[in-house]
């Protein structure tokens, strides 16, 4: 089973605890009136516009995804923040650097981090598919280095069938009626 790139397919990997909030959360913004959902979209799209705008004009971007915030999705956001930035007006490889590069040089960094040189700490996501092409081949993981340890595919595979199972755990007993 492969990594999922739709984001429903995601919650399972969220406690019940968790999709419950989201859930709130969500009825919250999108529920109500046409109008409201309008806005939230116009809101949405106006976000998107000012990033593209700053990036423009030269504003320094930086990828870090609010994990936490609903349907932000741990080990998922920074891929989806990634096809966010390009719809923005990035191109594939400025929101690549705002994921590695950028941090780097706002850190002040850049001798350790932020590149693949010899003598910089780096971990490495081998994929599948050129990110250059299409930001969202970043899904497509053949497998990561992480602290000189080699990861392939079916041991993350695995680690996110334990997230799975991990999260079923905690779902709640249903009640019957009598």
């Amino acid at each position: 089973m492969a990594i999922p790139l739709d984001i429903n397919d995601r919650l399972k990997y969220l406690s019940a605890a968790e999709r419950e909030r989201w859930a709130r959360f969500s009825s919250q913004v999108t529920g109500g009136s046409a109008e409201r959902k309008d806005v939230w979209r116009k809101q949405w799209q106006m976000n998107l516009n000012l990033v593209g705008a700053m990036h423009q004009k030269g504003v320094g971007i930086m990828a870090g995804t609010d994990v936490g915030n609903p349907y932000v999705y741990p080990g998922f956001g920074l891929h989806d923040e990634l096809v966010l930035l390009v719809k923005a007006g990035l191109t594939p490889m400025a929101a690549l650097q705002a994921a590695t590069m950028n941090p780097a040089r706002f850190l002040n960094m850049e001798n350790d981090l932020g590149t693949v040189q010899k003598g910089k700490i780096a971990d490495l996501v081998l994929l599948n598919a050129n990110p250059l092409e299409d930001i969202a081949n970043t899904q497509r993981i053949s497998a990561v280095v992480m602290n000189g340890r080699y990861l392939p595919r079916e041991t993350l595979q695995k680690m996110l069938d334990e997230v799975e199972a991990s999260a079923r755990k905690t779902e709640r007993p249903r009640r019957g009626r009598n």
